[in-house]
Formats: structure tokens, sequence, C-alpha cells
């Protein structure tokens, strides 16, 4: 069988060498001249099926402006060129043979060919087309190919500008899989396909999972806050909010604004129970991990390591680290990339421990992109658990978290300010004018820079709704409801699942778990 391009990732804290590749050649000195190439943690290698590596792409993925986007945007289109270099060659084409007519016949092939048995909706194909338009933009500039392949077309921008768009530009972009969770659903899938929980509630005496406390936590993080994956991945110890006595429903955090999408800072809010549920991870499997690592030495062996010595500021903090030459350097808190967050330390009591707060069964950090297998996973234990049983089984993925926090954040901002308040018109419209409409308070906790993407994509299931009669419409025995605003919100929510199909959420005559 013919292998296909592979990708190979520089690992954090160690560099490609590890990986043994037969074809870089020589290894002396590679560390050193990795660095002076470009090539860090983090950084793609693309090899061709014939095991070959060509210098070109590996200069586009280190030296252009490919090294300066975020990791997840790096994986997802390292994938992407991949997929194409490997339509390539199966034409007997290297990359920079395509023409405009491999490109057309991809298109086909990738969305509505029959013999793929992997197509992709337009959302997913824009990205990809994205992807090779700045591969093929680069390639020109540097002489390396005498013309793109990607035919574009003149457009009207925003503004109403003159724009260049590519021609293959699917126009239904709205991707086909989104998909909601009511917060009843998503418990389900947490206690099922995270907690080992039976069919039936309880847990199962054959569950043999790991980690579930750190599993459980992160995904009621995002669930609960709406972060995105890498946001929420990358946190440290000392970004997470500290319980305190007393009621509290919320907590709030402060992103990095170099971990966000948009590179502005943002305030993040989170249930007061996940808070707790954090705590309890940091107490109980966080610091057996790391117990466990520094009894096998495994951070005395890691060749990059910044011991935090100190830390200073209020709201703009700044780490002060040591690395293992003696080097004394400084850090603000605020431009610590997801890379330099993996190495930072601090001395604990029995040894050095990381700021990172998610960490896998070594004790080391785990890596934002590894999350997507823990909900894969835990997607088809619901499934074979709940074989059979009434209802579809819920299945989630980090982003989903974020779309139904959407979701079900504009519906209790709807309800509170249209129902709980009591407002009149003229005070609806004062409290709009003082803290914004429900939409734009949305737009803000997801840190959207244009509320349309808000209104067009995260809350798909509202915008042809007529939500205003839903809120207004009191709930089933909602006279004195158990659970006061809490039960009018579901059974809200409830509704909409009904009426959109695209909202998961459990059947009426269904327990509620």
């Amino acid at each position: 069988m013919v292998r296909g391009w592979r990708i190979f990732w520089v690992p954090a804290g160690r560099s490609v060498e590890s990986k043994r590749l037969p074809v870089l050649g020589g290894w002396d000195g590679l560390a050193e001249d990795e660095e002076r190439a470009g090539v860090r943690p983090g950084t793609p290698i693309l090899l061709s099926p014939d095991c070959q590596i060509d210098g070109r792409l590996a200069r586009f993925l280190v030296r252009s402006s490919f090294a300066r986007l975020e990791q997840e945007t790096k994986r997802n289109y390292a994938t992407d060129y991949c997929v194409f270099f490997d339509f390539l060659w199966r034409r007997d084409k290297n990359w920079d043979e395509a023409g405009p007519d491999d490109l057309w016949d991809f298109e086909d092939w990738r969305t509505r060919s029959l013999s793929n048995p992997r197509r992709v909706g337009g959302a997913r194909w824009n990205r990809g087309l994205a992807a090779l338009g700045r591969l093929y933009s680069w390639a020109v500039k540097q002489g390396y190919v005498s013309a793109s392949p990607i035919e574009t077309r003149e457009a009207i921008g925003r503004h109403g500008q003159a724009v260049e768009v590519p021609a293959a530009r699917a126009k239904d972009a709205r991707s086909s899989d989104v998909r909601w969770l009511t917060p009843r659903m998503f418990r389900r899938w947490v206690d099922v396909g995270l907690r080992g929980y039976s069919a039936h509630g309880v847990p199962a005496a054959a569950w043999g999972g790991r980690m579930e406390d750190r599993n459980s936590a992160f995904a009621n993080l995002l669930f609960s806050s709406g972060l995105r994956l890498t946001e929420a991945a990358s946190l440290l110890s000392l970004e997470v909010p500290q319980s305190e006595v007393g009621h509290r429903r919320y907590y709030s955090g402060r992103l990095a604004p170099v971990v966000t999408k948009s590179k502005r800072a943002r305030t993040f809010y989170m249930a007061a129970p996940v808070v707790g549920e954090i705590e309890a991870y940091c107490d109980a499997g966080r610091s057996r991990v790391i117990r466990r690592a520094q009894r096998q030495g495994r951070y005395d062996v890691l060749p990059r390591m910044r011991l935090v010595t100190s830390v200073s500021g209020h709201r703009m903090k700044v780490l002060h680290w040591r690395d293992r030459d003696g080097m004394l350097g400084e850090t603000a808190l605020a431009r610590a990339s997801v890379e330099e967050r993996a190495i930072l330390f601090t001395e604990g009591p029995e040894g050095p421990e990381p700021l990172w707060l998610w960490l896998n069964e070594s004790g080391l950090p785990f890596r934002p992109a590894s999350w997507e297998g823990v909900f894969r996973t835990a997607t088809e234990r619901s499934a074979k658990t709940l074989s059979g049983e009434k209802g579809d089984a819920p299945f989630c993925t980090p982003h989903m978290c974020r779309h139904s926090f959407a979701l079900y954040m504009l519906v209790a901002l709807h309800h509170a300010m249209d129902v709980r308040l009591g407002l009149t018109p003229k005070e609806r419209r004062d409290f709009r004018l003082l803290y914004g409409d429900p939409w734009r308070m949305v737009q803000d906790l997801l840190g959207h820079a244009d509320v349309e993407t808000t209104r067009r994509i995260y809350l798909a299931p509202v915008s042809d709704l007529q939500l205003h009669s839903l809120i207004s419409s009191p709930a089933p025995g909602s006279g004195a409801p158990e659970g006061g605003a809490a039960d009018d919100v579901s059974w809200i929510l409830a509704r909409l699942a009904a009426e959109t199909g695209t909202i998961q959420d459990l059947i009426d005559d269904e327990a509620v778990l």
C-alpha cells in the first residue's frame, strides 16, 4: 500500500532529532541547525510518500506567515496540504505542478464525488482553500511556481470595495455539522462518556477510566465559560480563580491576549461548581501525577525548563524565572505564549511542578490537540453504553461546548430581560443602552470581533425563530417552579430542541440526570 504525505511535529522540549527521520542526514549539531533555521517546537514537517522532505515546503513552514499562525490553525492547514498533495500524487504530480484544472477537480472530489467517502461541507472546503491560497501565494512570490492554481474573481467587500476572492470558494459556508447540547444532555454525556456511568445513571462497576477528574473538570469548564479549546487548555494554575467562602454563582478570570484568537485580553466567567471541580482535580489527580513524575525524575531530564522564582504585579503579572543554565529572565503573563507556558515550572514542596494546569499521566502538559481524542473516546463510549436506550446517545466536541454555552446564555439573558426583570419597553430600551442587548453580551463573552459571527454560526438555532414568543410563554407549572428561572430556561431550550432538530436534548419523558 502506498503511503501518502505525512506530518511530523517538532515536540516541545525536544528537537526533531527524536523522530530519527533517515532523510534528514547527519545529527551532529542538529539542535543548533534547527534553531538557526527557525524550526521550533510545534513546527510541522511534511514528508512525501517517497520519504523526502522538500526544502521549499520546509522553508514555507518556518519562514513565512505560516509560522505565525496559531498552533491549531497550523495543524488544520498542514492536514489540508497533505490531502491536496495526496490528490496530486495520485496524478503523478508534485505540489509545485498543480494547475487550475487540478484545483477544480480536487474541489469536486473533496465536496461532491461519490468516490470520496469523506466529503466535506462548505466551511471545511473554504478552510482548505485558504490554506492552499497562503501556500501558493508565497510560492509565486518566491519564484517556486509561475502561477497559483487558485483562480480568483472580483467581489464586493464588507465596506463596498472591490476585492479578489477565490473563484472556488463555497457559498454554503455554514458548517453542516454544528450542533448544540442542552445542559441536561451535556451532563449525561459527561457522566456516561467521561465518568463511566451506566445507562441508568450510576457508576459502572467495570469502569476503568483514567484521569476522569481532569477530563470532567475540563469539559465542564468549556461548557460553563465558552472558552475556545486552546484558551482553556493552556491555562496556568495561577490563572484559575480560587473559590471563596460565601455564595457566589460565578467567578471571573482573565485570558492573556497572546492565547486568544483575537489577540485581545478577555474576561471569562466560570460557574462556582466548576471552580470547585478544578480545585478537587488539583488536590487529587494533578498532585498524584506530579509526585509520581518527581519520584521518577521526569522533570530533571527535561532539556527546557523555566523555573518561576517570583511573580510581581497585580493586574499585570510578570513572571521572573531562571532556566537550566542559570540565565535569569522575566515574561509578562500576558505575553506568555502557549509554547512558553509548557516549560514554566514553580518550586513545590518536593521539587519542580508545572504551572500548566492540565497534565497527562506522566505529569507533563496535556497538549490542546490531545483533548480532541478525549472527547472522541467519550462520545464512542456514550454511543456504546446507551445503544438501545430511548433517544439518541449524546455526542460532543470541544467546540460544541462553546456553541452550547452561547445558546444557553442568549436564552438566559433574553429571559432575564424580558421576563424576570419585568421591564417595560422603555426600561428595556434603557437597560440595553446601558449594558447592551443580549446578542452583544454573548458576543463579548465569546470574544467575537463581529456580532454577525455570533448570530450566523453560533446561534443559528434561534436566528429564524420567534424567540420572544417562546420566552413570553410561561413554562408548564411555572407559577411556582422548583428551580425558578433555571427551570424556565430549560423549558425554552427543550422547545427549541424540539423545533430545530439541531440541539441535542433528552426526550421529555426521560429522567433528567
